[in-house]
């Protein structure tokens, strides 16, 4: 292989060396193959493309699903002194058309894009204008309908085919299964494609699931032991800010971030983290991609994540410098019950699809063999409770009427009303005396939803209405006079929604021709639903040994620190001797964790076990210095 690729390596990146199978990947796209890498996360995706990109004549690109993700991927480039535009929402034409007169004439290397791009038609006609040297797909598993982040948008990926026959394609993931990987081959027409797969073993991560009561007071414990910095992931924007707060008053650096928080405030907090001037991020599910922080020792998921993919995905942002770290999966018997809940309990079937289509029509009226191409505005919130439907069945029946072009949806149907009461109760009681007309709503919102001092909460204004007999845009005037007295914080989103009918009427015929999908898409949720629970449940198997045979990687090694392998009965007559041997040490003498493996001759993994068993039975306790001692 050419040193070249080392050189922009070690010119841009300064590394010396690559790592895992970046070199093979590299060395096969430079001469013209197509690839799909398989690499885990922390596994250096982006290098296997970048590298060769830079190595060539001609602009990259790349598709990406995340906004966040391209922003952060262009600013390292940019950092780096490499010219890259990523084409994010919220761009006006001539401002589009200015870019991608850039990538043509201007020499820039990288253009990013997301999926749905590809639909608009001066995107395709620049892609056939520019000077490709690479096509490449990120996060690929997203292609498949048997992924765990299936994008229906990331099947127009194909048409790069058509726009740039001649340059090699490579697609990238971390996560996916013998099936999503064919998929994956088909779906992008990769042509004898080196498919080159590292194995997805993390082998300084120990993966725990541990079962408390109370959490938060457990997830206390383990932020107090970092050394560095740490990751807790939440399914709730709610749940993000109230670990966040807990964690702050007990002493514990830390923020929140969620996809509600304005940009400039994610920014900032997103910057601090990075720096180690925050050392506890509280984030949601998406928070992470991207991201390329090597120092992070501790990952816990607060609550149940949906699939195997994800938590795997997340996990892996812990330890990327080879370093020693921890994955922990906090839960309980109520988390289990409520995680199959949640996850379950909102999936349609066939018919209840075909039950919200047929309304759906009727609201509007539209005739058998009639609809096609006609565009509706629909107050979502009403249409529930004229047919008394379940909102959350019904919005992701829509989704799925969406996905299968039967309907098109406005992206802004994702937004939803929020308010935060920022006035103290004893101001709102004097400003209600003067203002009587507004006593019945404000004082129904306080009776109807918790923590709305504390926290912005999402309200539904025509649940609302129908409750105080008032027309929904009442209760939207009402709200913005709270606002401009500065009783409340107000951001105001209507329930309507703009679809678009694709399809003519034709009933239960138009559902059927994906009905099978359907069916088998609710199998596929029940099976990732069922696959975590078997791994939060099963501690008989090595917690790695289980990840990796869910991903078709089969290791007859157990990894020695998970919380399986370290209960292990063969081992813990080793370990109660360790035990002893600590509590004698200290009994003598205060020590820190490095002095007492000098003095004990054992592993780093059995004495941090160990040390932490002691910590939580309060037998001992850390001082200033980060010594242990006994507790008197």
């Amino acid at each position: 292989m050419s040193t070249e690729p080392h050189r922009i390596l070690q010119q841009y990146w300064g590394y010396p060396n690559f790592k895992g199978s970046q070199e093979v990947i590299i060395n096969a796209a430079l001469k013209g193959q197509d690839v799909l890498a398989l690499l885990p996360t922390g596994g250096g995706k982006s290098i296997c493309f970048q590298v060769p990109a830079m190595a060539q004549e001609g602009i990259c690109i790349v598709v990406s699903p995340l906004i966040s993700l391209i922003q952060n991927q262009v600013a390292q480039l940019k950092n780096l002194g490499i010219k890259a535009i990523g084409m994010t929402g919220g761009l006006k034409f001539v401002e589009v058309n200015d870019l991608l007169d850039n990538c043509i004439y201007g020499n820039y290397k990288f253009i990013y894009l997301s999926p749905e791009r590809l639909e608009q038609e001066i995107i395709r006609d620049r892609i056939r204008q520019m000077n490709v040297n690479f096509l490449v797909v990120d996060e690929a598993h997203c292609i498949s309908q048997w992924g765990h982040d299936f994008r229906p948008a990331y099947l127009k990926c194909q048409i790069l085919r058509e726009l740039q026959p001649d340059a090699p394609m490579l697609a990238l993931t971390a996560t996916a299964t013998p099936k999503v990987t064919q998929d994956i081959i088909e779906h992008l027409q990769l042509l004898n494609p080196l498919v080159q797969k590292d194995s997805f073993s993390r082998s300084n991560i120990a993966f725990q699931v541990h079962y408390n009561e109370d959490k938060s007071h457990q997830l206390l414990h383990y932020c107090k032991q970092l050394r560095s910095s740490g990751i807790v992931y939440t399914r709730s924007r709610k749940v993000t800010k109230e670990l966040s707060s807990y964690l702050i008053k007990n002493g514990i650096s830390s923020t929140f971030y969620h996809g509600g928080i304005p940009e400039k405030d994610k920014k900032d907090k997103l910057e601090k983290w990075l720096k180690n001037d925050i050392t506890i991020i509280v984030a949601t599910n998406a928070f992470g991609m991207g991201i390329d922080k090597p120092d992070v020792e501790l990952v816990v998921h607060y609550q149940i994540p949906d699939c195997i993919e994800n938590y795997f995905q997340e996990a892996g942002r812990a330890g990327r410098n080879g370093e020693k770290a921890q994955a922990i999966l906090l839960t309980n018997k109520t988390d289990i019950e409520l995680g199959k809940k949640q996850f379950l309990s909102v999936l349609p079937d066939v018919s209840f699809v075909k039950y919200i289509y047929n309304k759906l029509n009727n609201y509007f009226q539209i005739a058998y063999g009639e609809g096609s191409n006609e565009k509706y505005r629909l107050n979502f919130n009403e249409f529930c409770s004229v047919y008394q439907l379940n909102s959350l069945l019904s919005y992701n029946v829509l989704k799925i009427l969406d996905r299968n072009s039967v309907i098109a949806l406005s992206e802004s149907f994702h937004r939803m009303t929020g308010i935060q009461f920022i006035s103290s109760k004893e101001n709102i009681m004097t400003y209600l005396s003067r203002n009587t007309f507004l006593d019945d709503l404000v004082k129904l919102i306080l009776r109807t939803y918790g923590g709305i001092f504390e926290n912005e909460t999402h309200i539904n204004t025509f649940t609302l209405a129908q409750k105080l007999n008032y027309p929904e845009k009442k209760v939207l005037d009402y709200l913005e006079i709270l606002e401009k007295d500065e009783i409340v914080d107000y951001k105001a989103s209507h329930s309507d929604l703009e679809l678009t009918f694709l399809v003519p009427r034709e009933d239960g015929h138009t559902i059927n021709r994906f009905a099978r999908n359907i069916t088998e898409q609710n199998e596929l949720k029940k099976f990732q639903v069922d696959a975590i629970l078997g791994y939060i449940n099963n501690n008989k198997i090595c917690r790695s040994k289980q990840l990796l045979h869910y991903f078709g990687e089969k290791s007859s090694k157990d990894c020695g620190i998970c919380d399986v392998c370290v209960n292990d009965t063969s081992n813990r007559e080793e370990l109660s001797d360790l035990k002893e041997q600590i509590i004698s040490l200290l009994r003598k003498q205060t020590a820190s964790s490095k002095k007492m493996q000098s003095a004990l001759g054992c592993s780093s993994n059995d004495l941090v076990f160990i040390l932490k068993e002691l910590l939580e039975e309060g037998s001992i306790t850390l001082n200033l210095k980060n010594e242990y001692k006994i507790v008197v």
